[in-house]
């Protein structure tokens, strides 16, 4: 039997459920996976209240690492044992879980489980902002929201290996220091106003482009701390969604550009997703790149993992184990 988590109705983190389902058969070309650990994702709480429409009941879970335990007829590139890692599976909150062999990328010796759990979503979030939705040069000055939060303390480290000026955006002094620690340049507590700021310390000129995951708060503030053709990046909405609004917007505060980019378009083959978790890996396994875990809760626990992911607190990566 598989043990999951199952959300039957739109709600609260109490709707997370556990239940058992008979066992996994990988298709043809398809592992089956014995989770060791799977990320928890702001994406599995939208869908838990409803905000991303799903299919009630569903079994949440995109991300998850683990052994190989069978491998379909069609697979060559993966043998039972071998250590994977996904962000392109379903159905993972889950002590076994089914992905494509296409999707799975392999953990090198050196990573541990945990870290290895930890960096398909949020190290490749980080990796395709930086290195493709607005490819960072040195020089660049860079404003990153929520900066000590999972995907923002990766993006900071990353901005700054490619040669960035970090204004790192946070809710609090200890998120600040947090930041700092990271190696961000300028940190600014509090987000009221924070385009002037960014502005004063550009000598008026501007950003050249801003990673925001806020959404519906900071998103009108974005838009003024940008350069002229400056590029905001909206990658989340921990505030919530941001409502339609006026393209004319762009053309008043300087010909700017927006995008809303999800990973998947950025993981479009398997020489992509190769590319990307080889510079991630080998930046973990030279020390340069710090993978921080907020906690590690039984999957059983899944509620409190999502209060605490929803209370904003958290700095770092949450995952559940079997």
């Amino acid at each position: 039997m598989v043990r999951s988590i199952v959300v039957e109705r739109a709600g609260g983190p109490e709707v997370l459920s556990i239940a058992e389902s008979s066992r996994l058969e990988p298709g043809p070309h398809e592992l089956l996976v014995e989770t060791r650990a799977v990320g928890v994702n702001f994406m599995e709480t939208y869908q838990r209240e409803g905000v991303y429409p799903v299919e009630y009941p569903f079994i949440p879970g995109t991300e998850g690492m683990g052994v190989v335990a069978a491998v379909g007829s069609a697979v060559r590139s993966f043998l039972p044992g071998d250590r994977i890692t996904t962000t392109q599976s379903s159905r993972t909150y889950a002590d076994a879980f089914l992905v494509n062999a296409d999707k799975a990328m392999r953990v090198p010796d050196g990573i541990s489980d945990e870290v290895a759990a930890a960096i398909p979503g949020q190290g490749l979030t980080a990796h395709y902002l930086v290195r493709s939705t607005y490819p960072v040069r040195e020089g660049d000055v860079a404003v990153i929201t929520a900066a000590a939060g999972g995907v923002g303390g990766l993006t900071v480290q990353l901005l700054k290996r490619q040669g960035a000026t970090v204004v790192a955006l946070v809710g609090s002094e200890e998120k600040g220091e947090a930041a700092r620690s990271l190696g961000a340049d300028v940190v600014i507590v509090g987000y009221k106003g924070f385009a002037a700021q960014v502005r004063k310390l550009t000598d008026g000129r501007g950003a050249d482009v801003v990673y925001d995951s806020v959404g519906k708060d900071t998103f009108g503030e974005s838009l003024k701390a940008l350069r002229k053709r400056g590029t905001l990046v909206l990658f989340g909405g921990s505030s919530g969604q941001v409502p339609p609004f006026d393209l004319q917007q762009l053309n008043h505060h300087g010909s700017l550009y927006v995008t809303r980019p999800t990973i998947d378009d950025y993981l479009l083959d398997e020489e992509e997703r190769r590319w990307r978790a080889a510079e991630l890996f080998d930046a973990v396994l030279d020390g340069s790149f710090t993978i921080r875990l907020a906690g590690t809760y039984p999957l059983a626990q899944a509620v409190r993992a999502h209060e605490l992911l929803e209370s904003r607190s958290v700095q770092g990566k949450l995952l559940l184990v079997p």
